[in-house]
């Protein structure tokens, strides 16, 4: 009768846990901006009731008004790639945010969809993602769930650049001049091509490696080549991605190069079919802006990013527990 009645017990706490974990399962949302006015998206986890809302070209459902639920969370930060915006990733915010992570992901100045008259000076990008991360440590009204020891970095494209950099690798842009002899198609060197620097500019020092930095994820890497000796020293745990049908970034100048320079292999994910802006969040309306929100035909941008966004928050939960 006693086991019964303790196996009664545990049934019924484990109902309540379940209703409980259905109940806070969920995210909030907040846009705000820094003192020196750089746009930034918060995702956390919080309980209520969730409701969809646009985000530009994309949409996401989170429970407005809602307070970050207390803990000690683990932080990731989001560097978007040229062009683009804090909103780009939303989907994997949402889904790191709902697996337990407070998320934060930037526009970049100067190298967004509204301003890229800083576009080619990529050396500014790891800056600002260490000032971001200092900015949701100190300032942020969410900086009291945060684990200031479990700080994760994700990064696309130029974005992927930017993590890189920032937790300690040394790209050489000397190398950019015979990689754009070479190939003066690529959108790389396009862009150099179209926003030339003065020829009294003098490339920014190397900033020191943000050593808050834990863990990288890494996808379809700008600029991989620059790092063929400058990833030495980098011994986090890193996850790769490549799109085998990158038309943008082809291989293997750019996540290849990545993988070859790192002294440790990291988590290599090859997507066969893959297109460069499969890796943004599926839109709400690929008309919207087919040229990122179109993907070959075949491909199920959305079907993806549930696995991509799964193997994501495991990798993320792995490295920094």
């Amino acid at each position: 009768m006693r086991c019964r009645l303790l196996f009664a017990l545990f049934i019924l706490l484990a109902a309540l846990g379940a209703v409980a974990h259905a109940d806070t399962a969920q995210v909030g949302f907040r846009k705000t901006a820094t003192a020196e006015g750089v746009e930034v998206g918060i995702w956390f986890p919080a309980s209520g009731t969730p409701v969809r809302q646009r985000l530009g070209l994309y949409s996401h459902q989170v429970v407005p008004n809602a307070a970050p639920l207390p803990g000690a969370h683990p932080l990731i930060v989001i560097s978007h790639g040229t062009g683009g915006s804090f909103s780009g990733h939303v989907d994997t915010a949402v889904a790191l945010a709902k697996a337990g992570f407070v998320v934060a992901a930037l526009t970049h100045p100067g190298d967004n969809w509204q301003d890229n008259s800083r576009a080619t000076r990529i050396e500014d990008r790891p800056k600002a993602l260490s000032q971001l991360i200092t900015y949701i440590l100190n300032e942020a009204p969410e900086r009291g769930v945060i684990d200031p020891q479990r700080i994760g970095a994700f990064g696309f494209s130029a974005g992927g650049f930017t993590v890189l950099a920032a937790a300690g690798g040394r790209p050489d842009f000397a190398r950019l001049i015979p990689h754009c002899q070479a190939h003066p198609a690529y959108f790389d060197c396009q862009m150099i091509a179209s926003h030339p620097r003065p020829t009294t500019a003098v490339p920014a020092p190397a900033m020191p490696a943000d050593t808050r930095i834990k863990a990288l994820v890494v996808v379809a890497p700008a600029l991989g080549f620059t790092f063929a000796e400058g990833l030495k020293d980098l011994r986090l745990p890193v996850q790769l991605w490549r799109a085998d049908a990158d038309e943008i970034l082809p291989a293997p100048d750019y996540a290849d190069a990545v993988r070859q320079a790192l002294p440790q292999p990291p988590e290599f994910h090859a997507v066969l079919s893959a297109g460069h802006f499969d890796f943004l969040a599926p839109c709400v309306d690929v008309n919207l802006a087919p040229h990122i929100c179109k993907s070959r035909a075949g491909f199920d941008r959305a079907a993806f990013h549930d696995a991509f966004n799964a193997e994501v928050v495991r990798f993320f939960s792995q490295s920094l527990r």
